[in-house]
């Protein structure tokens, strides 16, 4: 299963120590009858692994085996809406998960779909969302200590999956660990897996093993809301949760309500489209905003989170600043509604100024070559510090055409984080030495505070490339 993640992640940085959850006013069914597999079956075809499953002291037990596949063990059952619970214990050395909504390719039997993580390894993924056989990773606890703590290695786990309509949620010994909505598969089999070892022999005969398997399929009762990261796949939407964990729209997927052109009072009259669902940018000359020019937001932010999916074009160049000024030195402060005016000895020319998120094709764009060490590619605070895309963040960079989520986070200390599909590629400290030291060598060393500001708005920006935006949300920290 364990490639690595293809999917955008958005994760809270909130933590929650315990959150048991609710028993539910529905009955418990019983999956294993402690004594055969009845009810159960061996997902067979050409890309089906042959691993074997045996039953010892009311226990299903999984046994890897060298040179071959993933290998499923599947419900004869397919379930839509359930709450679902098991123990689960792993050799520290494995691998594996238990799939839900999950199903089979007609051609090749390859089992696919949500799969929830078992993961003893030191990355502490256990309780991830994985989408098998598909998009990769949906979610996992990078950025949720609580989630990353509740996996018992060498010990037995308590293992909850609570799919309820488009809400996907796991629990790891009664710890919130992943919060999905998603809508792309709404029913399907259970799934025990054992996953590939390859060729490593020392890995060979080690076990998984599961009991206590049961399941809830009427009267369901979802846990309450807790502080638990949320990956909603619903574009330009929010869940109950992200309501009380402080999230708002930025933008609605409908209209230009809340953001106007930098320099401007009303927003673009070209430049921009708005359509289904999406904010892009329209096609120009490449050039910083000379078309239909940057967006900003009409309120301005401190401490914040701020998550955004975007979608890139070939060679194209985009960015997310914050803490945006549209003069630097500043004079006085813009407020919505009043004229716009340049002041004497400044001159409006190019993109408002403010850290940035970079949002860019590195292969294709010649600004990933520019700069230093690599500090203008994707996911870079643009000009000043580089994306660490090297090992495991290697796959943080999803392909062109295909939606990516980013994330700034801004803490009440001046602490900041730059996140690109669950893996986080820069941070720093606003106002340190070497901060300042870096803006010193920078293109922005003219500009007097720069980055320092206690406020500013957030922009989008207006290269010249079609980019597109969707599902941006913030909240502000305390």
């Amino acid at each position: 299963m364990k490639r690595l993640p293809l999917l955008l992640v958005v994760w809270s940085f909130a933590g929650l120590t315990s959150a048991t959850p609710p028993q539910g006013k529905g009955s418990w069914k019983s999956l294993f009858d402690g004594k055969s597999l009845k009810g159960w079956k061996v997902a067979e075809g050409s890309a089906s692994g042959k691993a074997r499953y045996e039953i010892k002291n009311g226990e299903i037990i999984g046994i890897s085996q060298t040179n071959t596949a993933n290998t499923f063990l599947l419900t004869e059952q397919q379930y839509g809406d359930f709450i679902f619970e098991c123990d689960v214990k792993v050799d520290n050395s494995l691998n594996s998960g238990i799939q839900f909504r999950s199903l089979q390719r007609e051609n090749d039997g390859r089992v696919y779909g949500y799969q929830m993580e078992i993961d003893p390894s030191d990355r502490s993924w256990s309780g991830g969302i994985y989408d098998e056989a598909r998009r990769g990773w949906l979610a996992m606890p990078t950025n949720y200590e609580a989630g990353k703590k509740a996996f018992k290695r060498g010990e037995w786990n308590k293992y909850r999956i609570e799919a309820i309509g488009n809400s996907l949620r796991t629990f790891v010994n009664g710890i919130p660990v992943s919060n999905v909505v998603d809508d792309q598969t709404l029913k399907g089999y259970i799934a025990l897996q054992v996953h590939s070892i390859g060729k490593d022999a020392s890995k060979e005969g080690k076990t998984i093993q599961w009991k206590n398997i049961r399941i809830q399929t009427e009267n369901l009762q979802p846990s309450p809301v807790d502080q638990a990261p949320v990956v909603n796949l619903v574009p330009n939407t929010l869940t109950e949760q992200e309501k009380a964990q402080g999230f708002k729209l930025l933008f609605d997927g409908k209209t230009s309500t809340g953001w106007r052109g930098a320099y401007k009072t009303a927003f673009p009259e070209k430049g921009w489209t708005i359509k289904d669902g999406v904010l892009s940018v329209d096609k120009g000359d490449g050039a910083e905003s000379t078309n239909g020019g940057d967006i900003v937001t009409n309120d301005s932010y401190g401490a914040f989170e701020l998550t955004f999916q975007f979608k890139l074009t070939e060679g194209a160049n985009s960015g997310m600043k914050y803490f945006v000024k549209e003069w630097l030195p500043y004079t006085h402060e813009f407020k919505p509604g009043q004229a716009m005016t340049v002041p004497d000895g400044y001159v409006k020319k190019g993109s408002a100024i403010g850290l940035e998120f970079q949002v860019l094709d590195d292969a294709r764009h010649p600004d990933a070559k520019l700069g230093a060490a690599g500090n203008r590619t994707i996911g870079s605070l643009y000009d000043l510090i580089p994306a660490d895309k090297t090992g495991a963040n290697k796959a943080a960079v999803k392909p062109i055409g295909e939606w990516n989520e980013g994330r700034v986070i801004v803490y009440p200390n001046n602490h900041v984080e730059h996140w690109l599909n669950g893996f986080k590629l820069v941070e720093y400290d606003r106002g340190s030495p070497l901060f300042k030291a870096l803006v010193e060598r920078s293109k922005y060393a003219s500009y007097k505070g720069f980055g320092m500001a206690e406020k500013g708005p957030i922009l989008i920006q207006d290269h010249g490339d079609v980019v597109s935006f969707r599902s941006i949300k913030i909240r502000e920290l305390k």
